[in-house]
């Protein structure tokens, strides 16, 4: 139960952060509002880093389905295991939304756009090619689950782990994040979007359900053939 609780309290983590900034960025009247790519790519950098921390010692902070895929396919994780993690980090995504939404609660009927709503909980892409956004979640996820691999095989000082995986990141973020949002992440996706379609947001549209299965399905699909890559490659 630790284990599941540490992935459900980092992907919590992850997403009051992640999302947070989000919203700082996009919502009318926020100290925050328009400033830009680089500022939200480095606050999900952070995110990122801080939930590892915080919770890597109960449950190696795998904080996303798709990493927890990979380790399993990979022979590094117990495939009983990995359903409990999933729930968590589902849990954990939808309960941070939440937080996130009442974080910024007088912002929602301040801002007129419902896309820029919910683009606080959820990714869309910049242009929707359903075949091109599929490419791109994958690319983006198997260069995260290969950059963890890599960063974890090397002999660090101890607590510099996740501060590379936070920049790893933030890079794949800056490189590959502009044609989706970089999901790279089922459970940072479709938790968040289910707490937009639930929640009273004031003046929200609808929730996109029709690109929604993408952010889900493609990253694992990129997660196992980073898993796997890295595993034939270096072993």
């Amino acid at each position: 139960m630790e284990a599941y609780l540490g992935e459900f309290i980092g992907t919590m983590i992850l997403i009051i952060l992640g999302d947070g900034v989000v919203a700082g960025v996009l919502l009318r009247n926020s100290k925050a509002e328009n400033s830009g790519w680089v500022v939200i790519t480095l606050g999900w950098g952070m995110a990122v880093a801080v939930a590892v921390y915080c919770v890597v010692q109960f449950s190696g902070a795998h904080i996303n389905p798709a990493v927890t895929i990979g380790f399993a396919v990979s022979g590094q994780f117990d495939w009983a295991q990995v359903p409990g993690y999933i729930i968590a980090q589902m849990l954990g995504a939808f309960v941070g939304a939440v937080l996130v939404w009442l974080a910024y609660l007088p912002h929602w009927a301040e801002t007129a756009d419902p896309g820029l709503k919910l683009g606080v909980f959820s990714t869309a892409p910049a242009i929707y090619n359903t075949p091109a956004n599929i490419i791109t979640e994958i690319i983006g996820t198997f260069m995260l689950v290969f950059g963890v691999f890599g960063i974890i095989a090397n002999d660090l000082a101890g607590g510099l782990a996740p501060l590379l995986i936070g920049l790893l990141v933030l890079g794949i973020g800056l490189s590959l994040g502009g044609p989706t949002g970089y999901a790279i992440n089922p459970a940072r996706d479709l938790g968040p979007r289910i707490a937009h379609a639930v929640l009273p947001i004031a003046g929200k549209g609808g929730s996109d359900w029709g690109y929604s299965w993408i952010p889900v399905v493609a990253p694992i699909v990129g997660g196992i053939l980073g898993a796997l890559a890295y595993t034939a490659l270096f072993g």
